[in-house]
């Protein structure tokens, strides 16, 4: 095995529709979100620092680069995904973390995803308008 996979930590995170693939190295901080920078390719302030909170509450802003690779959902999903899969990648990489991160709640896999639409109904629950004469 050559140094630079053993060096390397994964971490895989999931929400709602959406996948996220993180990679963590030693380095400056940088994240990189399908090949843009996590500023450039998530819009709001509020998904922004979703993204760097795993690290933030560790006190690992500096130490590690990121490389992600997120598809399907929307932003705040993939944010979400990231979120959870930087998590994973930083409790692999040191497992006394684990308390830290679990305090934050950022090990806990939000399973919620849209209910399916239902026959005979307008919507999962919405029905259509009932006729009484």
């Amino acid at each position: 095995m050559n140094k630079a996979t053993t060096s390397t930590k994964h971490g895989v995170g999931r929400r709602k529709s959406s996948v996220a693939r993180v990679w963590l190295k030693p380095g400056t901080g940088k994240v990189t979100v399908n090949g843009k920078s996590h500023k450039e390719y998530f819009d709001t302030s509020l998904t922004r620092s979703t993204v760097v909170f795993p690290l933030k509450v560790c006190g690992m802003e500096k130490a590690f680069d990121a490389k992600v690779i997120v598809a399907g959902g929307g932003m705040v999903g993939q944010a979400g995904a990231v979120k959870l899969g930087m998590a994973r990648a930083l409790l692999s990489s040191n497992e006394s973390l684990r308390i830290v991160l679990r305090q934050n709640d950022l090990l806990t896999v939000d399973s919620r995803v849209k209910e399916r639409k239902k026959y005979g109904q307008k919507g999962a629950r919405r029905r259509f308008q009932f006729v009484k004469r």
